[in-house]
């Protein structure tokens, strides 16, 4: 690795968003998505499936005071991945086993949003809710509920299956937001104990395990950037050179041999270091290798960084969907092999693509790279937004390329592809895992070193850098045109990312072009536009992708379009685009000239030419579609 090209995000209370686009949506987060989801976690949204989550806090305080009065507590069993009111009694856990998660995302959201607009009112909630955890942890520091509820002996038993260390990640990086944006310690001193313990839980001499559901890596990073206390950073390392070594540590802890291909699903196949292809559970890979990157970053680790960047290769090139999904296959939520991207069996978790955002920029931090940054791209203004509704109350688990009501309903091979947005989940990791990277869209933009600021995402607004005041005037979502207002301190690099899907490009400044940037010496005040020249694009899947061969999508910039039955009728099936069309735009809608095959409802007959009729198609983008009542989807057109 190069450290001279490393780099660092700019603080979020360095940032200030101010973008036609992005107003909106941050603001429907703020004023909606976060006070619908406290309602969620309440269990008060009617129709919604129940969350569990602050009942589960409340019955935990009041095991550690019984506890701590030296009364009997009753003990439930720990069997199960999930617990409601059938299977589990009254006073015993209920929900997930990973549900304290959501309550800490909620909070890691309300820490990102009270940093850029404050709000004594948020602000009073989260509080209230942060004391409910700290009263539920035990006094050697343990904190996740359901052990605490049903069986405290039960700890750290089963490490492969259950989430103590995914749960743990969650409420540190909860605990981070809220500190760094009000500067109040509870839940970060709490959060520490935990931290403590587990530290003196795991590690040479101790228990050689490590998580399951990875994210306490980058959590434990991420610790140790705030606290400089360097066991934190010791433990992040050990559970990533630990993993996948063999003998397998779950096999000796469990004290039965699981299947090797069992270890795929949780990346714990083989050593990290030795993993060049993404495998298993799409969230848990992208989590574990933004653990990795962090780990490569800071020791300086060149053969966990070349795993990571095959990784990441591996993803962009031969199982990533158009609109930067991941994790093709409903059968563990996992990322299939190379190429295989069915449209309507699709799972492309909304978490998944949050999890590449988190693994992009910090293979970023350690070298600037224009192709990750354009599947950054693709998965923010596609997937991840596609994944809320226009008006924040429902939401999208699975982000399908194609969609038949009907075959939703009816065949159990698609039934996860919902038709429409939910109220909530039971297992709700997706909602508050979007509204916490909304909320801090501003550390993803950027990053500078000592010589260097680099724009990785054109978003308009205003950046407080360590060399320079930097005004961002965007208009990139509309016709690619940026403005950039730079009153520097002292002389510095400027970098601007040419997106890839940009053919034409200018600046008002000579630049020197290098690897998918523009680069600028700034050393006074100084105005640099660039124009992205915005086209609509046909694309085409490589002919290796099984469902895609004679078809295309339509693009416009960073969006991907689909096509609704709302706006051409039912069977989307038989429509195609005209190759030699003239594209017309008309605010966010494209149309073009195509055709629709006239139906034939005999099963099987002589071949001969279709026949076919002149329609108008109508593109709307990807992540608006779903959003005018349930109807037919698809991304991909045939074309002739």
């Amino acid at each position: 690795m190069n450290t001279d090209l490393f780099s660092r995000p700019v603080q979020l209370k360095n940032t200030v968003i101010d973008d036609d686009f992005w107003n909106q949506i941050r603001e429907l987060v703020r004023t909606e998505v976060i006070p619908y989801q406290y309602e969620a976690l309440h269990d008060r949204v009617e129709g919604a499936e129940k969350s569990y989550s602050i009942d589960n806090f409340i019955k935990a305080g009041k095991v550690v005071k019984d506890l701590s009065q030296g009364k009997e507590v009753a003990v439930y069993p720990t069997d199960k991945w999930h617990y409601d009111d059938k299977n589990a009694p009254e006073g015993a856990f209920h929900g997930w086993v990973f549900q304290d998660s959501d309550v800490y995302k909620w909070i890691e959201a309300v820490g990102y949003s009270l940093t850029t607009h404050p709000d004594d009112e948020l602000k009073a909630k989260a509080k209230e809710i942060i004391d409910l955890v700290c009263n539920a942890q035990l006094e050697n520091g343990y904190l996740d509920t359901l052990y605490i509820i049903n069986n405290r002996n039960a700890v750290f038993e089963n490490l492969k299956d259950f989430h103590e260390l995914y749960c743990f990640g969650h409420m540190a990086e909860a605990a981070i937001s809220f500190y760094n944006a009000t500067g109040e310690r509870k839940f970060l001193d709490t959060v520490c104990r935990f931290a403590d313990l587990i530290c003196d839980t795991f590690g040479e001499d101790k228990i050689k395990g490590y998580p399951g559901h990875e994210i306490a890596e980058m959590a434990l990073v991420k610790l140790y950037d705030v606290t400089a206390k360097e066991k934190y950073l010791q433990t992040a390392k050990f559970f990533i050179d630990e993993r996948g070594k063999k003998p397998y540590y779950y096999d000796k802890a469990l004290g039965k041999e699981t299947v090797e291909d069992n270890y795929h699903y949780n990346q714990a196949h083989r050593e990290p270091r030795h993993q060049h292809e993404a495998i298993g559970h799409a969230v848990r890979g992208v989590y574990l290798y933004s653990g990795m990157a962090d780990i490569a970053k800071r020791y300086g680790d060149d053969e966990l960084y070349l795993a990571c960047k095959k990784i990441i290769e591996n993803i962009i090139n031969k199982k990533m969907y158009i609109t930067g999904g991941i994790g093709s296959t409903s059968h563990g939520e996992a990322f299939s092999f190379d190429y295989d991207l069915p449209n309507d069996l699709a799972y492309s978790e909304t978490c998944a693509s949050i999890g590449l955002i988190f693994f992009a920029r910090r293979m970023l931090e350690i070298e600037p790279d224009a192709d990750i940054v354009d599947a950054m791209e693709k998965a923010l203004y596609n997937t991840v937004l596609a994944g809320m509704s226009q008006d924040g109350k429902s939401f999208f688990y699975v982000n399908p390329l194609e969609v038949l009501p009907e075959a939703s309903h009816k065949d159990s091979r698609k039934n996860h592809i919902k038709t429409v947005r939910q109220k909530w989940f039971g297992c709700a990791c997706c909602p508050p895992n979007l509204a916490r990277l909304v909320s801090s869209i501003g550390e993803y933009c950027y990053t500078q070193n000592n010589d260097t600021f680099y724009i990785h995402q054109y978003i308009g607004g205003k950046v407080y850098a360590d060399k320079a005041e930097i005004d961002i005037h965007s208009n990139y979502t509309e016709d690619g045109k940026v403005s950039i207002l730079v009153s520097s301190k002292e002389s510095f690099t400027l970098a601007l990312r040419i997106p890839k899907w940009c053919d034409t490009f200018s600046f008002s400044h000579n630049a020197v072009i290098k690897d998918g940037y523009a680069y600028f010496e700034i050393s006074n005040e100084t105005r640099i536009d660039a124009h992205f020249k915005s086209e609509v694009k046909i694309i085409k899947c490589s002919n290796r992708v099984r469902s895609n061969i004679g078809k295309v999508a339509v693009t416009k910039g960073p969006f991907v379009y689909c096509l609704e039955e709302v706006d051409n009728g039912k069977n989307l099936q038989m429509l195609s685009l005209d190759k030699h069309t003239s594209f017309f735009v008309e605010g966010e809608n494209i149309y073009a000239d195509g055709y629709r095959e006239k139906d034939c409802e005999k099963l099987y007959s002589a071949w001969e030419e279709a026949k076919k009729e002149k329609v108008k198609l109508c593109f709307i983008p990807y992540y608006k579609w779903a959003n005018r009542g349930e109807n037919e989807m698809t991304v991909y057109i045939r074309i002739e």
